[in-house]
Parts: C-alpha cells; structure tokens; sequence
C-alpha cells in the first residue's frame, strides 16, 4: 500500500519556522524509490539538525548502501528545531523523511547513528512526533524496528529501554544481513510477530537485543551479571568489522546539501581503525584494526566525487589522516591532478609527529593558507605518558617553527582538562606550552602578529577504554582548574593577547558522563529530561545542566546510586561494567594492564611498527592491520584540464 507524503500539510507550516529550507529535501545525489517496489524500507537518523546531520558520512554511506539493493529503499530524517515541532504537534504533521516527505512509523525500520550520547533526548522526540511509542515494550508490529548503531551505541544500556536492538562497529555489511532476515520473515507472513524477528536478529550473535537479557543488581548499586533471558540468544554480541575498504568505495554519490552544513566538503575516509594507543579516545580503540584503503581506490573516489558534486574541497578523514602510510603520494598526486580546477584539499586530524612541510604544501597548493591545528591533548610531559599520547614538548615546538617559518601564521592547539592523575600544575603548562610556541614564531619569522589558539575540551572516560575505570573530574573542579590557566594566561603581558583562550565548562562533559558510563537505570533520566523539554542537548545553547541534575535526582531517587556514583566514582578490575557482553574485540585483562600502565607513566608504542601488544583484536575477529605502501601511484596520472 503507497505511503502519501505528509509534504501537503508540511508546507503551510514552513513560512513560520526559521531555515525551512532544511526541511524540503530534493538535494543533488538524493534518492527517492517506488515505495511499493520495495519490501524492506528504512528511515535513516542522525538525530541532529540538518546541518550536522547531512555531512555525516556514516548515515550518507549507509544511505547508499541500502538504495543500491534491489527491493529496497532508505531515506533521511533529522531532527525539527523546537519552532517547527512546536507546529507539528499542533497540526499533526508526523516526524517525516526528507526525502520523499513519508511519515517515519511506516517504515520498517528506524535507524539511529549516535556520535555522541547527548543525542538521545533527540531521538525521544523523533519517536514521540511519529507517532511510535517511547519504549519497546509497547510497539506493536505496526512500528518500526528501532535500531542504534555509532560509536555511542558501544554502550546503548542508558536507552534499553528506548531501542529494540543496537549494531556495534561497521554498518555496510550488517545493515545488509539485517535487510534479508527482514525481508524473510515479512515474506513469510511476520510469524511470530514482533519478538520473533528480534529473536532471529538477536540469534545471529551481531545483533544486541536489550530485551533478551536480564541485568542483576548487587545490593552496593554494582551489576552481579547480565544474562541471556531467551534460547539461542549469546552470551556476548560481537562488533562489524569490514576488512576492505576498497570493497565498500562509498559514498560513491555523495549529497550536496540545500542549506549550509558544518562541512562544506566532499569526503573520503582514506583508512579506518587507529593503533596509536591514546588511552582517552574512544574511537582509536573501538575501530581497531587499522586498513587501510589503496592509494588507487582513493583516487577513483575523489574523482567520482567531484564529478557528482561539484565541491572545491576533498576533506580525507580518519582518526589520524597523516598515518597512511603513502599519504605523501596522495597528497601530490591529488594535488597534481587537480591544480587546474582549484581542488583545495584538507586533513581533518594532523598530529604533530606525522606533521612535515611537504605534506602541508601539497595540502595547500590548490586552496587556501589556514591555520593549523593540532592536539598534544595534555599540557606535561607527565602526562602525556599517562594517556600515551606521544608528543614532546620539543616535537611540537620543531613543527610549529617549520610552519611559521614557511607562511603560517596562526596554530591552534587542543588540550583536555580532567585527565587521570591530573595536577593543577600539568594544566597550567598548558599555558607554558602556547607561550612557547609564540616566542617561537616571533624568532623564526622575527614578527609580532603571531597567534596561538588553545582550546580545551573536559575529559570523559568512555567505555571500552583503558579509562574505562577512571575518576571523572567533577564540574567545578574542572572549572577551578581553568580558571587558574585562563588568569595565568591573561596575567601575562608578554604573550597574553597573542593567545586565544576557549574552553568548555564541566557541567556537559558530566551529562556526557553519565550517559556514556551508565546503565539502563539512566533510562529514567533521560525521559525525564525529554518530558521536562529537553531537546539538542549537544547544542550549548539548549543544553541544561540544571534540568539533568535535577531529573537525575528524582529519577535515581529509588536506585541508591546517584550521577557521582556513575562519573566521579573509580571503578576496580571486578565490577561488571554495563557494557562487558558487547565484544568490542578488546581483551579487557590487556585493558586493565594498559590503565595499570597509565597510572605508572609507561608508554606504549603504535603496534603498527613493533611487535603485537595482545589487545585482542585481530585473533578475536579473525582480522589483522592492513597497511601499505602498495608502490603504486595515483590514478590517473594525467593532469586534468578544464
């Protein structure tokens, strides 16, 4: 039965929102299928406004993975600014796809990318607005399956209660076995109804069901175990790991937005994984092993990309761009290829030792001069052996001087506050470092106009990390110690107007805290928030830590736990952790012994270069680290002219 588009109603109500034109879709590379020609039907959220939604590769990649299968069909939905939700609540109109307008419940699937656990208050508007019921336990099989997947979905026991299942790791493949156990069970007349397409997903051993585990509570407020509730269902639910790249050359069509983004690039993940070992980040460990796509493949995908977009600019992300190891040769022969056209290339993430000049020219040659930006993340020596981010003071004054000295005038520089073992002292050299780099910049150019920005961001321990079992710093004594390095900067005559200073307070990394650390009794807060108004949680300007707490006050009320117990409390080596049966590949016992070294300062090295460190990865999902050089160059290798 043809869905109509809710467009007809929509439309009388887009002249009294602001930026409506985020809510008409019809982008160049967007697609619209014949929705009775189809029998498995996915709605796509990156539960964010439009313009941080659309960039986003992970949904656009998937997007097109979905569109490219015969009988099936995915479009886009993203979060309504409170003024247009306001208006759909009062006329009716369902949260809706942009794609063709249709409304979300009649899809058979929900699929929501979390980035970040603020936006789950997001996704509770979503599912409220289309007219699907909160928590799982009162769909019917007349709603969606709804389905989380994302670097916050490591950990999706704070929303149990709000998803039917969750996918950890990559999603190219897995949303395709998802898609014929759908379109199975469908073809065999729904038996069994809604769990029994939840069983047969949750059988697979890629599939994470909440409702198919029990979680017992000790009586200090602590997890005794979680355990399968149903037959055939593990244990443990193992991550998605796609092994070659160059299989999945995606987004082969990338979508051009209608209205401004925070990304106004064509991109192109040049590798996946990171085995550089920072203690603090999350997404290095998760992605783990490292492959790499070929010099070659990427080639082909920059050129089919500018052809289909039209963009000046080819962003080549990963966790740490510089790392591939023919970085260099992509570098040139990009640049080489498209002097013509003007093409402007950039690295989203430079670390300051795979930092060099030549790469930096290449990067440049075809656009524009900007500053450059890079993350010792800790302002001492000491500790950045705790979070293994080795970086000396000396390397980063060496490459800012090689840049100064070749026209750059203006170096960003990113720290966080909060880390393990932190002192006041480690914060304020952060201070010391930013005045050093200027007094370097004056030498080598032997000029005043030069710039360092520092920004700081607070540390929030995250699952399935060596931090995992870390102390967070509260919210004031995250401010306390900002303070501190906000005043010893401005007091000093020297070089204090030449240093930018932006920080974040402690009150969200708190929030982020809890959500990223807790368990399904946090699904109480959170729906207490949303009931409360609480909506764009990663927006600061929406954001209230207020509100949170005192939700999270009434909602813990019974628990006898409380958001310290979630942030500021250590955890020790026995406690089961709300996410140990999600199998991220890493063996928790090397986990442990990494934060045992974290705590004695001992660095670890990258084990691309040295021999294997027994994280557990590659035996455990039967992978292994993919990296070059391949010898070849880029394709092709004429230069193209206009």
């Amino acid at each position: 039965m043809t869905v109509e588009s809710v467009f007809p109603q929509l439309e009388a109500l887009l002249p009294h929102v602001q930026k409506p034109i985020q809510y008409v879709g019809g982008e160049l590379n967007s697609t619209v299928k014949d929705w009775d020609a189809c029998d498995v039907r996915w709605a796509l959220m990156y539960p964010d406004a439009y313009e941080v939604g659309l960039p986003n590769q992970g949904v656009m990649i998937l997007y097109e993975v979905l569109n490219e299968r015969e009988g099936v069909l995915a479009e886009r939905t993203y979060s309504v600014w409170p003024d247009l939700e306001a208006l759909m609540r009062e006329h009716g109109v369902p949260q809706f796809t942009v794609d063709a307008h249709r409304p979300v419940r009649a899809f058979d699937v929900l699929g929501l990318s979390f980035s970040t656990e603020l936006g789950y208050t997001n996704m509770l508007t979503a599912l409220d607005l289309a007219g699907i019921p909160l928590e799982s336990k009162d769909r019917t099989m007349d709603d969606p399956i709804v389905l989380a997947g994302g670097h916050a979905a490591f950990n999706p026991e704070p929303i149990a209660d709000f998803i039917d299942c969750a996918v950890i790791g990559d999603g190219e493949q897995a949303v395709l076995d998802i898609t014929e156990i759908i379109r199975a069970w469908k073809a065999e007349g729904r038996p069994g109804g809604r769990d029994e397409l939840l069983l047969r997903l949750a059988r697979t051993g890629g599939v994470y069901v909440p409702r198919f585990y029990d979680v017992e509570y000790l009586a200090d407020g602590r997890i005794g175990r979680v355990v399968p509730n149903a037959p055939g269902v593990p244990w443990r639910v193992s991550k998605h790991t796609v092994m070659d790249l160059d299989e999945w050359p995606y987004p082969k069509q990338p979508l051009v937005p209608l209205a401004e983004t925070v990304h106004e690039r064509m991109s192109v993940e040049i590798f996946r994984g990171c085995t550089r070992g920072c203690r603090f980040c999350q997404a290095g460990m998760i992605t783990r092993p490292v492959r790499e796509r070929s010099i070659t493949g990427i080639g082909e995908m920059v050129e089919r990309g500018l052809k289909a977009t039209g963009f000046e600019e080819v962003g080549l992300l990963s966790l740490s761009s510089a790392d591939h190891t023919e970085i260099g040769d992509i570098a040139k022969g990009l640049a080489d290829r498209y002097t013509e056209d003007k093409v402007g290339l950039s690295l989203p993430s430079t670390r300051v030792d795979a930092f060099n000049i030549d790469l930096a020219n290449e990067l440049t040659r075809n656009g524009r001069r900007s500053g450059l930006t890079f993350a010792p993340e800790g302002g001492s020596e000491r500790i950045r052996k705790v979070i293994n981010k080795m970086v000396s003071e000396e390397d980063l004054i060496r490459t800012v001087a090689t840049a100064y000295g070749n026209g750059w005038r203006q170096v960003k520089l990113y720290f966080m506050c909060g880390l393990p073992t932190e002192t006041d002292e480690d914060v304020l050299q952060i201070g010391t470092m930013a005045k050093n780099v200027i007094a370097k910049g004056r030498e080598v150019t032997g000029q005043n106009d030069i710039r360092c920005t520092v920004s700081i961001g607070g540390f929030v321990p995250k699952p399935h990390t060596p931090f995992q079992w870390a102390p967070q710093l509260s919210a004031e004594a995250t401010d306390a110690r900002l303070a501190k390095l906000r005043d010893s900067i401005r007091g000093d005559r020297k070089y204090g107007k030449n240093i930018g200073f932006r920080y974040h307070d402690g009150k969200p990394g708190i929030i982020e805290g809890l959500l990223s650390r807790g368990d399904r009794r946090v699904g109480a807060v959170i729906r207490a928030v949303y009931d409360d108004g609480g909506r764009f949680d990663g927006w600061r300007e929406h954001f209230s830590y207020d509100r949170w707490m005192t939700c999270a006050e009434k909602a813990l009320a019974d628990t006898g736990v409380d958001v310290d117990w979630y942030t500021t409390r250590e955890r020790t080596y026995e406690e089961v952790l709300p996410w140990d049966h999600l199998d991220s590949g890493l063996d928790k016992d090397w986990l442990w012994e990494d934060w045992q070294d974290a705590l004695e300062e001992v660095e670890v090295e990258d084990c691309r270069w040295t021999p294997c460190f027994d994280c557990g990865v590659c035996p455990q999902m039967d992978t292994h680290i993919q990296i070059g050089p391949t010898g070849k160059k880029l394709l092709p290798l004429t230069v193209v002219n206009k």
